[in-house]
This record gives C-alpha cells, sequence and structure tokens, in this order.
C-alpha cells in the first residue's frame, strides 16, 4: 500500500475516467503547471544541472494522462512491479514518467530511492493524492514538515520503542488473540470435532485495532471502541478516492466520519488535560510513573504547538497501521508459510521450543522471548520483501535536486519505488521465492539500502518494532495452538495490499 492508504472502491474504468478529468482540470484551468517538458520555465542558473545532473531518460507518456494508466493496469496484475521493470531495460533503473496528473522521475536504484528518504525538507517534501491530503490534513505528521514533524516523529518513536510499552502490548495481544483462538476452539468442538475455517486477515483486523488504538488514545474494549472501528472503516475507504466532497461520495462520508472519530478522541484529550491539571497542581506524579498512552505523551511534551487538533489528527493517522499494515503482514506471513511447508516446519519447531522452555519453568512469555525468534524474525523479514505492504512514496521537489548525477527538477513528483528493489533480481537472488533463510547472514538488516519496508531517513515508520512484535505474538500462538490447512487465496496489490478472500484457514487444534 501507500503510506496512509486506504480502499479505494473504483474499477479501473472509474479511475480512468477520474484521472482524465483531473488532467483536463489541470491543462485548462491550471495551464501554468504543463509545458511539454513538464519542467517550469527557469533561469539557465539551476545549481544541480551547472553540476552537471541530468535528467533520467524516459518518457512522458500520453498527453494529459501521462503513463498512469500503464502504471495502474500494471498495479492490478500479478506483477505490479513490470512498470518499472520494463522501463528499466530500456531507460535504467532510474528513469523519467508522468504519473497522477505531474512529471515524476521513479527510482528503483537503491543508492537513489536512499539519498531521496535520507534528505531533509530543503529537497524534498511529501506528496500524497489530494484526496488523501483532504483527509489527513494539515496537521498530520504525514506532511508536518520542519521541527514540528521531529518532535512528535520523536515522541511517537520513543514511546513506540519503550520497554514498558512493548510489555503491555505483549500483554494486551496474548489476552486477545488468546480469546480469539479459544472462540476458534469452541466453534471446533460445536461442529463435531472437523475443521473450523477462519479468515486471518479479518481476525488479525481486530485484534490489532484494539491494541493499538488503546496505546494510542487508552480506549478500553467497549461500545466507543466499536463505535471507533466503525467510523475509521468509513474514514479510511476515502484516502484513496475521487477528489468531490459532494453528499453522497466516498470522501464526503470519509470526512463526516473523521469528525466524529475527532469528537471522540478530542473529548478524551480534554479529559486527559484536565486530569493533568489536577495532578500537577497536587505535585503527585513520580518520575518513575509511566504515560498510558500516546496522548499523554504529547501532553506531557507542554508544547503550545501540539494542539487537541493536532493531536487528534495524529491519533488517526497512527490508527492507519492497525487496518492496513499488521494485519495484512501476518496475513501474508500465513499465506506464505502455507505454501512453504519447509518454512512453516522451521517456524513450528523454533516457537515449540520456547513454548517448551516457558512451560518447564513457569515463566509468562515476555516480549523479548517473541523478538528473539531468530527464524520467526527472518519469516517476518521475507515477507515485508515479498509482500511490500507499503509499495512505495512519493516526495516533491522544492528546488532542483542533484541525486547521484540524476537532476529532479523543482515541481516534480519522485516515486520511491520499493517493490521493484525488493523484488529485483539484482538485489535479492530468485526475488518471487519466499526464502526467509536468505536472511541468514545479513546481520543488520534494516541498514541496507535494498530493504525500506518502513521507509526511512526522518520519516522512517516510528511502530515498526511494534509490527514485528504484534505478528511475532500471533504467529507464534497460531503455531503452537493449531494446526491448518489453507484455502486458495490471491494477493491483490492495488490500491491497497490484501487478500482477495481475507484468507480463509481451516484450523484444528493441536492434541
Amino acid at each position: 500500500m501507500w503510506p496512509g492508504a486506504g480502499p479505494w472502491q473504483a474499477s479501473v474504468g472509474s479511475v480512468a475516467v477520474a484521472l482524465l478529468v483531473a488532467a483536463v482540470i489541470a491543462r485548462f484551468f491550471i495551464p501554468r503547471l504543463w509545458s511539454p517538458s513538464g519542467i517550469k520555465p527557469r533561469g539557465a542558473a539551476s545549481s544541480a544541472a551547472a553540476a552537471g545532473a541530468r535528467l533520467p531518460a524516459g518518457s512522458l507518456g500520453w498527453p494529459l494522462l501521462g503513463e498512469t494508466l500503464a502504471f495502474i493496469f500494471a498495479a492490478y496484475s500479478q506483477r505490479p512491479e513490470s512498470f518499472a521493470e520494463e522501463r528499466r531495460l530500456l531507460y535504467g533503473s532510474v528513469f523519467k514518467s508522468h504519473l497522477w496528473g505531474a512529471p515524476a522521475v521513479v527510482s528503483s536504484d537503491p543508492e537513489v530511492s536512499r539519498a531521496v528518504l535520507q534528505a531533509d525538507a530543503s529537497a524534498f517534501v511529501p506528496w500524497y493524492p489530494r484526496s488523501l491530503m483532504e483527509l489527513m490534513g494539515d496537521s498530520s505528521i504525514l506532511v508536518l514538515g520542519g521541527g514540528l514533524q521531529r518532535r512528535v516523529h520523536g515522541l511517537a518513536g520513543a514511546f513506540f520503542k519503550s520497554p514498558h510499552l512493548k510489555a503491555r502490548v505483549t500483554a494486551d495481544m496474548q489476552r486477545r488473540v488468546g480469546r480469539a483462538m479459544d472462540a476458534w476452539r469452541r466453534n471446533n468442538g460445536g461442529s463435531g470435532g472437523g475443521a473450523t475455517v477462519v479468515r486471518v486477515q479479518d481476525e488479525a483486523k481486530s485484534i490489532v485495532f484494539e491494541i493499538l488504538v488503546r496505546a494510542l488514545i487508552g480506549l478500553d474494549e467497549g461500545h466507543e471502541m466499536q463505535y471507533l472501528r466503525q467510523q475509521f472503516k468509513e474514514f479510511i475507504a476515502g484516502l484513496i478516492s475521487l477528489p468531490v466532497k459532494l453528499p453522497g461520495t466516498q470522501l464526503y462520508r470519509s470526512l463526516k466520519a473523521k469528525k466524529r472519530m475527532t469528537k471522540l478522541i478530542q473529548k478524551i484529550i480534554q479529559e486527559k488535560r484536565r486530569q493533568k491539571r489536577i495532578t500537577d497542581e497536587c505535585d503527585n506524579l513520580r518520575e518513575t510513573d509511566h504515560p498510558r498512552d500516546m496522548i499523554d505523551v504529547l501532553l506531557g511534551n507542554g508544547s503550545d504547538e501540539l494542539t487537541n487538533e493536532l493531536i487528534s489528527d495524529n491519533m488517526i493517522d497512527f490508527m492507519i497501521p492497525a487496518e492496513d499494515s499488521v494485519p495484512v503482514l501476518i496475513t501474508l506471513a500465513v499465506k506464505y508459510l502455507s505454501e512453504c511447508p519447509l518454512a512453516l516446519q522451521q517456524l513450528e519447531e523454533e516457537n515449540m521450543e520456547l513454548k517448551r522452555q516457558k512451560s518447564g519453568t513457569g515463566e509468562t512469555l515476555e516480549w523479548t522471548d517473541y523478538m528473539s525468534l531468530t527464524f520467526t524474525q527472518h519469516v517476518i523479514t521475507e515477507t515485508l520483501r515479498m509482500g511490500n505492504i507499503i509499495n512505495g512514496i512519493m516526495r516533491k521537489a522544492v528546488r532542483d535536486v542533484e541525486v547521484r548525477g540524476h537532476l529532479i527538477p523543482k515541481g516534480w513528483r519522485v516515486l520511491v519505488y520499493f517493490r521493484a528493489v525488493h523484488l529485483d533480481a539484482a538485489v535479492h537472488d530468485d526475488p518471487h521465492a519466499f526464502n526467509p533463510w536468505r536472511w541468514e547472514e545479513r546481520t543488520d538488516v534494516m541498514s541496507s539500502s535494498g530493504f525500506t519496508p518502513f521507509g526511512g531517513g526522518q520519516r522512517l515508520c516510528p511502530g515498526l518494532d511494534l509490527a514485528r512484535l504484534e505478528a511475532s505474538i500471533f504467529l507464534h500462538h497460531l503455531v503452537t495452538s493449531f494446526r491448518w490447512v489453507a484455502e486458495e487465496d490471491a494477493v491483490v496489490n492495488f490500491p491497497t495490499v490484501r487478500l482477495s478472500r481475507g484468507m480463509p484457514i481451516a484450523v484444528t487444534p493441536r492434541t
């Protein structure tokens, strides 16, 4: 998926119509954005050009539409990376194109992509589709820049990485996964001992959403949690939709859903501010106390810039991985393991050994136990590489930028296409094979420029450790409690990565 993207309920045909309409509007009502070269006229004193950088080779495609339709048709296929692969053979791993109504440079080169990700706001700023920008708002961490972005990102990263939160998430996840799997067992018993069919994707979404919302805003299970989830589903459906806000459109419904979520979250924030004033006046807060949730972390910073609106908007942003990223990671891991018996066997052996060790001593599994499962982490890493839950990110050049000899003109977009790198045979041997063992010799996976499933630079996903932890817990309890037979299912790669049938598996309890 694209960072922050949600389901898009349009067909290819409607997408094409929307793009054509948008292109016509841009062409005739904003003519200064369009020139034959796709570059705004500028003086000869371009520092990047003067330094010898050159615009990459490539094609701007059809008038108005550019190459967007070709990108979409490839994205709906089983090989979305074919769009980049075909052009890489013609022009190289960095090439120019025209996507989503603007000239763009596409990178499937690990070093160029890394340089773009590491660049600061003086060179590139985030760029997202208009519907997503409408829903996220100006205070979203996805678009914030400068010191405020660094502050929010740093606070979130420190909180999500804290041992205290990991311990809480582990306990919550174990309890919630255990309750779900108890229900599977009861259904199994009620069916006369036969297998129970569960849809991994649906189960994972339900579990992860509740865990993450509790960590973000301190909301426990109950009516408000269910209400929030209903509104969130409506909200996320509009993240990539036609940018029309008329009543009855998806974007209109999504904006209404966000208002309802914001009202609930701001009520929580206001109550927390009131409690904080009382606590501060009484001077009862001990240094050993830990923030209960992410709202507490932001309120505790004491910055006037962290307004109720900014906090509520970003709490909604941080919920997005609970709907897309983490549940899909879990679901894809189950799919790939089902198709690779040797990997599943080794995963089972590793997790059963941990379970025996802890059962023998009477100890409860801690978050460090799950993260120490070496082969399980290799499985998660390989799932991230093959699954490409985040296909790539887009940036906009705020000035002429030179990146490793390539000129990216001011105003152009840059598509850092993770999928094309992760599935490039020049970077990863036999890239379309699920091979967790390939990571055994790579001691520092996240430092590799050829592996960027969580983005990079100042906007590296702050919740990457939690994503791995939650997936590890789910897989541990699944393989140590059940055997399963997977039904046929297909991966859909656009506009978000998901399993078309939700990954149904027939589970039977281990005896």
